[in-house]
């Protein structure tokens, strides 16, 4: 499979753009890892020397570990109170690309910096160490490489989809200056930030609404518009007579279409100049340095009309790709596999891969026990094959919940935490480009309507601490199931510390990203999960993932499958407790829910 590559860029070259904010150097935290890195591996080897030549020999930019790790033939991992230790001694890869683990935060929740209650972009700054530090040693952030923002442009409402003005940041999240602010920051940290972009449909409060709907409150009854005395009539679908889908127009006996409420008039797409204005909307924002776009509601460009919505996808997308040819763009297409997958035609980088997302998609049944461990690996490689045939370049875009769907907290009942971590580490460990929900990786609940899916994050226990936000309007009080993240950022058990886990191992081995999926059949089956990743070229060093989905320990012989057997060294571990995960000769042995990485 033929993939994009783009320009290598160190991040010690970020670090020095000139205005940027700088990162602080975790010397002292790096040093602990070092030390108590090389203390959590038992090892024992045959050849010692064997060992140590083949560790140099897997120092490059292929990924994998630092020197502070040993290779042997026999490894003990004990368990999650060490999990942190071991994998501290991986190295994120040094690869600048689209395939990266994105995180989404819905800014009016995320961060408040000034103290009314609602987030803002500068809190968004202030929380950067929290999301990436820009410093690969350290092991308290997570380690995302990119951001996406939910809108930030001006809006009425508290969701900010209905857009007033495309170049004008909400006064509740902040100013421009804020804005460049947090971009030149996560640039320094090697982040890339992606906007929420909804051209499907504009606010009432939009000036190109107000002006077209002023212009028609003055025609008679009998008088036609026209776009030369007012070109924004144009711009959205009117109508004297009411059909499905359109709103009336107060004051007059004009309708308008308005698929989502009355509050979002769509727009008319087939129009030149509103492809020109989209046009002069993306280069204003790309111009300013932001890395793509998150395209909304890609299926309703044109109402049960996919066809015409994927012409307007290839035009959008070759419009950003000729204003900015590394520009990333994302899209929603939140419909049945084998037609979103049919959107890849129009060129667009990754489209989200709900198939796997929600309470009824792959990576929750998996979880659930309604399908078997194997299946898992085996929908991946299908999908791989179905997306590969409309675009070869195509980066799947996993994700497991978003701003619209129940949290994953309230998937399993009685659920000790094991399961929800078991369910973001599958999601992390998919190809592509992998999407993290902000508070999905605490565990944090939320579900019914969408105010309470988008609660404030649960920094801490006291709603009136700093930052704490008072989420949006005629939200729920919600008790959440599992602790704050200041509880869980010290504690090596929580779900916080297995999601920075599970992002550090995606980060060090590049083919997780990037490789095609292969199912280990020999040693797959209803309780294990075992597959390889692998690239056609060899350009990146081949893993070998195992993933224990049942609630009992269990014992594989990699000798088994000729797929397996030549992988002999155990890299990583994603655990959930504090039960061993030990490689004997062939025979890797896995605690319920335990996963190992693997390479030759």
């Amino acid at each position: 499979m033929n993939h994009k590559k783009r320009a290598f860029v160190l991040l010690l070259a970020g670090l020095l753009l000139t205005g940027c904010a700088g990162t602080n150097a975790g010397t002292e935290d790096s040093a602990a890892a070092e030390s108590t890195a090389s203390s959590a591996v038992t090892s024992t080897a045959e050849n010692t020397q064997e060992a140590s030549t083949k560790e140099s020999s897997t120092k490059s930019n292929r990924g994998n570990r630092s020197s502070k790790s040993s290779d042997a033939q026999t490894l003990t991992y004990d368990g999650t109170s060490q999990m942190d230790e071991v994998n501290a001694s991986l190295v994120p890869a040094d690869i600048d690309d689209d395939y990266r683990t994105t995180y989404e935060i819905f800014v009016y929740s995320f961060y408040d910096s000034d103290g009314d209650g609602i987030g803002d972009l500068k809190g968004v700054t202030q929380k950067l160490d929290y999301i990436n530090d820009g410093d690969p040693e350290t092991t308290t952030d997570l380690g995302a490489t990119q951001i996406w923002l939910m809108p930030i442009f001006k809006s009425p409402t508290y969701h900010k989809y209905d857009t007033a003005d495309y170049e004008t940041i909400d006064p509740q999240y902040g100013t421009m200056d804020d804005f460049d602010e947090l971009l030149c920051a996560c640039h320094a940290r090697g982040i890339r930030v992606i906007l929420d972009l909804a051209v499907n449909h504009t606010s009432v409060e939009n000036e190109w609404f107000v002006k077209a709907k002023d212009y028609l409150k003055t025609l008679g009854e009998d008088e036609e518009p026209d776009d030369s005395v007012c070109p924004y009539v144009d711009y959205y679908n009117f109508s004297r007579e009411k059909q499905d889908g359109y709103e009336n127009l107060s004051g007059t006996n004009w309708y308008y279409e308005a698929r989502f409420w009355s509050g979002m008039p769509d727009l008319n797409l087939d129009s030149d100049a509103v492809r020109s204005e989209i046009s002069d909307i993306t280069k204003f924002w790309l111009d300013k340095g932001v890395d793509g776009f998150r395209l909304d509601a890609m299926t309703s460009y044109y109402t049960d009309d996919s066809t015409k919505s994927i012409e307007f996808t290839k035009w959008l997308t070759d419009t950003v790709k000729g204003q900015n040819p590394n520009a990333y763009l994302v899209g929603e297409c939140w419909d049945d596999q084998s037609v979103y997958a049919t959107y890849y035609q129009s060129g667009i980088d990754s489209l989200f891969d709900f198939q796997f997302a929600g309470q009824e998609g792959t990576i929750a049944k998996k979880v659930q026990g309604k399908i078997s461990a194997q299946s898992f690996s085996d929908q991946m490689m299908k999908e791989e094959v179905l997306y590969s045939s409309y675009n070869m370049d195509y980066v799947n875009a996993p994700f497991y919940t978003n701003h619209d769907m129940a949290r994953s907290a309230g998937y399993y009942a009685g659920d000790d935490g094991s399961k929800t971590k078991l369910a973001g580490g599958l999601n992390l460990l998919m190809t592509g480009d992998a999407f993290v929900y902000y508070g999905e990786e605490i565990g944090m609940k939320g579900s019914g309507k969408d105010e309470d899916k988008r609660a404030p994050m649960y920094w801490t226990q006291d709603a009136n601490s700093d930052g704490m936000t008072v989420g949006p309007p005629d939200m729920d009080t919600i008790t959440m199931k599992y602790d704050p993240e200041d509880v869980q950022t010290s504690d090596p058990t929580s779900i916080l510390s297995y999601y920075r886990n599970a992002i550090r191992i995606r980060n060090a081995f590049p083919v997780i990203a990037r490789g095609s999926t292969e199912t280990v059949s020999g040693i797959s089956g209803d309780d294990i999960c075992a597959f390889t990743r692998t690239m056609a070229d060899d350009s990146l060093d081949p893993v070998l993932v195992v993933i224990n989905c049942s609630d009992s320990e269990q014992s594989v012989d990699l000798s088994a499958d000729t797929a397996s057997s030549d992988y002999a060294d155990l890299a990583a571990v994603l655990t959930v407790s504090s039960d061993a995960i030990t490689l004997s000769g062939s025979t890797l042995t896995l605690p319920a829910y335990g996963t190992a990485i693997l390479t030759k």
